[in-house]
């Protein structure tokens, strides 16, 4: 943190900003989607979040000048590390292919260059509007209005890649695809399980709700195939004297190692025991296991769930999980004597096939002991990025509600699209095949984030025109259409001004909380502009003033804000409401036990455990995988963000492309630790995936499972590997070859006169 911070170039003023950070009048962290806790406090951020704040708050500056010293093929060479180092874009640039070199270009004349291509296309739907989850509620209102009032519903997002899942499944079984519970629900809950996620890396601030938990006598139980650090002991930042004795806590009271994608088995286990004990209570007359009153009042269809419990073998079970029966036991016994429960996960359960099904397996397991709508207990969805979950309240979804439709159709009088778009797997294939043409980026780095990354790239090269809206620096840069726009927009720690004075944006976070946003440094450039009026530049530039005002909107984002009051449940009041310390509860229908689903009730869903984890076509790939891989972030990085090159919590220093494996299976495939490896992904359909130069890491992970960083082994996931209804990458569960590095064998052989 203190390199991040001393790095900065900005490192005094970076103190104040930092103090800041998640405070009533100060700005939301940039980093990850947890929620904000009310108690008073000077310092509410972590580690990360002060890595996210000084990264973003540099004074380093990608100008003109800079893209006069580089070539677009000379910054092809650099890491992703460096691309972002050199420090914040501040002016925007046209790609110039006869110089191969980035060259300045006025706002009016880049948003008429947009506007040229957007309406010269066929169809609407030859366009792409991609966003990240750093856009807020009004830069992401008025980009899916844009599209939408445009006529296309193509709006892929970083959603689909991450917690798509979670939205398809609580939808089918809840009827919201949110998580049900608010962060005082910590406070109140008798356990926690905490499902496929590392808080110490990806959102460390969930660390200390687990840790009061079992302070007051909870139980937290843990399911991870790998031992992570932050899951096992957590020192407390804003504890001096914890910090300078180095008295470090546990983070709970049972951590349990399933195979990776064997999380649907483990839970299907516990439904098993928790069955076979609720029929004993009723044959005893002892107290009974499941929540019957909730289940005649609130469900349909739990005998069909419970014959597909019964359906499963224990065999199964346990080869699928990788746990014997008596550890799932374990974890049985803590869900039965509990009162009230939250289940918490993240993307070690929806970047898998099957996916869908797990989900759904948690609703089951928390509708059989009435763990929903009650305080305490509930689903939580750890979200990523601070504002993904808000993305989507705001209409970023290529399958939208016919709600939303009817309801923007009603305040602006303009027909909306009906069809539905692509999500970022269906736009990364239409752009293979050229049926999209234009691609615009709010935020993010779709060509490092996306898998396949060799046809990622390749898509957009495809492209008449790709537009990246973005703070700094990357990879998705130097991967152009044939015409090209870098614009630079404002950060969350930068102070917005408007026509009308600083303005204010607005984010929510996992648990459906509504929170102010103003920056507090000045920002870098004039040139900079934010997010909310690149995209009315845009529209103004290519739609005029249909169905609204663009540029007249963005003079006080109260005016957005009152659109978004008029069109999307739950914002009546929205910028009043925004004056509470703390901001707003958006509310949660499931939360209230009112069950938005086809029968009205929540749904059982009684899934079959999968035939074989392996899929089809690498199945039929012709050889066996040697091992199966899961990507995961460092400690020292945010999505495609690397704040440095080290892994602290596990060991790693100062390089990232390291493959973490079983010193047994190291031996088993005749390697030996340090060596230099190929790592080549099975997929029948005749392309080769290959990365090289990876250095072997032994390391404590279940026997037959590897893990490596993301996004270095993004190349290795199929574009068609993607999770049932779905469509979210596979990126934890992919089967591999383990070869010698070609690059060293040739190496050693060109020494040894061979």
């Amino acid at each position: 943190m203190a390199s991040a911070w001393l790095g900065s170039g900005n490192a005094l003023k970076n103190i104040r900003a930092m103090l800041k950070t998640n405070q009533n009048g100060g700005f939301d962290c940039p980093g990850c989607a947890w929620g904000d806790s009310p108690d008073a406090g000077a310092v509410k951020f972590c580690e990360n979040g002060a890595k996210a704040v000084n990264w973003e708050a540099t004074r380093r500056r990608v100008d003109a000048a800079f893209f006069a010293r580089h070539s677009v093929s000379q910054l092809r060479e650099q890491s992703d590390y460096w691309l972002e180092y050199q420090g914040r874009l501040t002016e925007p640039v046209r790609y110039d292919a006869a110089s191969d070199r980035y060259r300045p270009i006025t706002w009016d004349d880049a948003f008429a260059l947009i506007a040229r291509h957007l309406n010269g296309l066929a169809s609407p739907h030859q366009a792409a509007f991609y966003t990240s989850g750093r856009a807020s509620n009004e830069a992401a209102y008025l980009y899916q209005l844009f599209g939408r009032s445009f006529g296309t519903n193509n709006f892929p997002d970083c959603s689909n890649m991450c917690h798509e899942a979670s939205g398809v499944a609580l939808t089918e079984s809840i009827g919201v695809g949110k998580g049900t519970v608010t962060l005082e629900d910590f406070d109140h809950a008798d356990a926690i399980f905490v499902l496929g996620q590392n808080p110490g890396t990806n959102h460390p601030r969930m660390l200390e709700p687990l840790r009061q938990a079992l302070e007051r006598g909870a139980q937290v139980v843990c399911f991870n195939p790998l031992r992570e650090r932050g899951l096992e002991r957590f020192l407390h930042p804003q504890k001096p004297i914890e910090m300078l004795a180095n008295q470090d806590a546990p983070t709970h009271s049972l951590y349990l190692r399933p195979n990776l994608g064997g999380d649907l088995a483990v839970l299907r286990g516990i439904a098993k025991y928790l069955l076979q004990w609720e029929r004993e209570a009723l044959g005893s007359g002892g107290p009974a296991v499941f929540d019957r009153d909730f289940i005649a009042e609130h469900t349909h269809a739990v005998d069909a769930y419970l014959e597909a419990i019964d359906a499963t073998p224990w065999a199964q079970i346990e080869q699928q999980s990788g746990l014997e029966r008596d550890a799932i036991g374990q974890a049985a016994a803590i869900y039965r004597d509990a009162g009230r429960t939250i289940v918490c996960w993240a993307m070690g359960i929806t970047q898998h096939h099957h996916s869908v099904a797990t989900i759904q397996e948690i609703a089951n397991l928390l509708m059989l002991r009435g763990n929903l709508g009650k305080p305490g207990a509930g689903a939580c969805p750890v979200r990523g990025h601070s504002n993904v979950q808000g993305d989507r309240t705001m209409g970023i979804n290529e399958r939208p509600p016919a709600a939303l439709l009817d309801a923007l159709e009603r305040h602006f009088a303009l027909p909306m699209p009906r069809q539905p778009g692509h999500n970022t797997v269906e736009c990364i294939q239409a752009m293979l095949a050229g049926e999209v043409q234009v691609f615009i980026g709010l935020g993010g780095n779709f060509a490092q984030a996306t898998p396949d990354s060799p046809r990622t790239r390749q898509a957009l090269r495809n492209c008449a025109l790709t537009v990246q809206i973005s703070t700094k620096l990357n990879r998705s840069h130097l991967t152009m259409g044939r015409d090209a726009l870098i614009l630079p927009c404002l950060g969350r720690t930068d102070i917005d001004r408007q026509a009308c004075g600083p303005q204010a944006v607005t984010v929510e976070d996992s648990f459906s909380m509504i929170h102010a946003s103003r920056g507090q440094l000045e920002p870098l450039s004039t040139q900079m502009r934010s997010e909310p009026a690149i995209v009315a530049g845009i529209a103004a530039a290519t739609l005029g003033k249909r169905p609204v005002d663009w540029l007249w909107l963005v003079e006080d984002y109260a005016r957005i804000r009152e659109l978004i009051a008029a069109t999307i449940p739950g914002f009546a009041g929205f910028d009043h409401r925004l004056h509470r310390p703390g901001g707003f509860y958006l509310g949660n229908a499931a939360a209230r036990r009112e069950w938005s689903t086809a029968s009205g009730r929540a749904e059982f869903k009684a899934h079959a455990l999968p035939a074989d984890l392996l899929p089809e076509q690498a199945r039929q790939a012709g050889i066996g995988a040697d091992l199966i891989l899961q990507t995961l972030r460092s400690h020292d990085q945010y999505n495609t963000t690397l704040y440095g090159l080290d892994d602290r919590y596990r060991g790693v220093r100062g390089m990232r492309e390291v493959v973490f494996v079983n010193p047994a299976d190291i031996q088993r495939l005749g390697l030996e630790a340090g060596q230099q490896v190929d790592l080549v992904s099975l997929w029948d359909d005749g392309i080769e995936r290959r990365v090289s130069g990876f250095t072997l890491l032994a390391y404590d992970t279940p026997q037959g499972q590897a893990a490596a960083y993301y996004p270095e082994t993004n190349p290795l996931v199929p574009l068609e590997s993607f999770g049932a209804r779905s469509h979210t990458p596979t990126s934890k569960f992919i089967a591999i070859r383990v070869l010698p590095d070609t690059r060293t064998t040739e190496q050693q052989l060109i020494a040894s006169g061979q």
